[in-house]
């Protein structure tokens, strides 16, 4: 597998450490720019500025790259189907789940669950 950057906030960020927090504790929900912001206290055009000075992602970027980083984990740890990890994650349906793993892993979540999943 190939590495990929979590865009991890470092300690100390402050309201970014609040609000990327929050949007890891509602990863199953469909979060908007707007909602985050309104989280965050700024408006959506500063928060996408500070967040990218921050991680090197945009909000939304960062949301998906940590969904498919919390899909991995319950591939690896679970036996849930496809579709019920894609509803945890937020993804919604299997089939975004299945675009975005393709796009940031250069795999499938079968594949993925086959090589790192539980034996």
């Amino acid at each position: 597998m190939q590495y990929i950057d979590h865009g991890e906030l470092e300690t100390g960020t402050g309201p970014l450490d609040d609000v990327a927090t929050w949007m890891l504790e509602n990863l199953h929900r469909p979060l908007t720019l707007a909602e985050i912001g309104r989280q965050a206290a700024l408006s959506t055009r500063t928060l996408n500025r500070r967040f990218h000075a921050a991680t090197g992602f945009t909000p939304l970027h960062w949301l998906r790259v940590q969904r498919v980083v919390m899909a991995q984990s319950l591939l690896e740890q679970t036996d849930l189907p496809i579709d019920h990890v894609a509803e945890r994650v937020g993804f919604g349906s299997a089939l975004t789940l299945r675009q975005h793993f393709a796009r940031q892993l250069g795999t499938t979540p079968q594949a993925y669950r086959a090589a790192f999943g539980m034996t």
